[in-house]
């Protein structure tokens, strides 16, 4: 009888701490983020921790990107889109829509809203999508709102040319980078600054994408007042180029870890550069592209380079006369006119845990890095 009782209770106890043990590991699970190389484009997949999944932008047309994301898709396990969202329709960032639509299903499309430029740089885009939509669900969102994916927070913070002013948890300080602010004459595609931004939080771990918002429109969210407050990881506005990336939105946010989806001759401007390495608390910038503006003063180690160029092709373009526009100092190229396809194309991962840890991965040489939580001022 005495045994009896003793295995029945035992028994309890295991189914306890067996239970114990599942609720702990459901409890754990992380947020993972892919950075996608679409050189010098864009293309950003969010996958929750309850397996919801979500796409930001989809690179370029032509089916090179297409696959590039693909790829991704089947390392991260995802076999459908919740939700594809798109930041504003130029080509290095919507070209690869139709063509995604064809391959993978697609349940919410999220957008700003009609694009405010006549011309589009992808013909017959805003026809096409609509058409596509319209066999979906489809959100235009503006600052405040909720992107309604489970296991995550997910807030709009710019959208459709409009900022985010009520403070979210953590912000609302003054940001004394304001007094310095000096406005930039911008003559850049207008699309540019009606991109849908977002902030991604899962507990204390935080993260920004401001796509290509411009330098004033980010003054217009960070000052007088930051409504955001201190982030994790900043997902670098506009490819690192220098229209974007202003200390007033980098040093206030005050990132540990910044993600550069710049191309080998767009992105890692010279402004844009040393206005990260100068913030507060940074501890490394992470590249999809060794780039060959930045040079040997502002590219990070290798290790953090996600694709680079063998040595010979490094050592001549080094080497070679100044070439006009493109180079790190601003922004060209990425246009309509993709550089031919390098193979393999690697991609870098966040794996964040809700702790405010998170551990990021070059995919090229499997090299990662984890970064402990750390205490956030309330």
């Amino acid at each position: 009888m005495k045994a009896v009782t003793l295995s029945v209770v035992v028994a309890g106890v295991i189914a306890v701490m067996s239970a114990g043990a599942a609720a702990r590991q459901t409890a754990i699970k992380p947020l993972q983020i892919y950075v996608v190389d679409t050189e010098g484009g864009k293309a950003t997949l969010y996958v929750s921790p309850t397996g919801q999944s979500a796409l930001v932008d989809a690179g370029n047309p032509g089916g090179r990107d297409t696959d590039r994301i693909m790829a991704v898709l089947a390392d991260a396990g995802v076999t459908k889109l919740d939700y594809l969202v798109l930041t504003h329709y130029h080509v290095d960032h919507v070209g690869g829509v139709q063509e995604l639509a064809k391959r993978i299903p697609i349940a919410t499309f999220v957008d700003h809203g009609p694009s405010v430029e006549e011309r589009e740089q992808v013909q017959g885009f805003q026809a096409a999508y609509a058409e596509l939509y319209g066999k979906a669900r489809h959100l235009v969102v503006k600052p405040g709102d909720k992107i309604p994916i489970t296991g995550f927070d997910w807030r709009v913070v710019t959208s459709a040319g409009n900022v985010l002013k009520t403070p979210l948890p953590g912000g609302g300080k003054p940001n004394p980078a304001c007094a310095q602010f000096t406005p930039k004459d911008i003559t850049t595609d207008p699309e540019n600054a009606q991109s849908l931004g977002t902030l991604a939080t899962l507990g204390q771990f935080r993260a920004i994408d401001l796509a290509d918002l411009l330098w004033n429109k980010e003054h217009d969210l960070m000052c007088p007042s930051n409504p955001i407050g201190t982030i994790d990881l900043y997902l670098v506005s506009h490819h690192g180029t220098d229209p974007s990336g202003s200390p007033q939105l980098v040093h206030a946010l005050q990132p540990r870890v910044a993600v550069m989806q710049n191309g080998t001759r767009k992105g890692a401007g010279t402004q844009a550069m040393p206005t990260m390495r100068s913030s507060p608390g940074l501890e490394d910038i992470w590249q999809l592209h060794w780039s060959y503006g930045a040079g040997i003063e502002q590219n990070s180690a290798g290790v953090f380079i996600a694709n680079v160029e063998d040595a010979a092709t490094t050592a001549a373009a080094l080497t070679a006369p100044p070439r006009g526009g493109g180079g790190g100092g601003g922004g060209g190229g990425g246009r309509g006119t993709p550089l031919p396809p390098h193979t393999p194309a690697y991609w870098i991962k966040i794996t964040a845990q809700p702790d405010g840890s998170f551990t990021v991965t070059n995919s090229r040489n499997n090299f990662s890095k984890t970064y402990a939580a750390r205490p956030r001022a309330k």
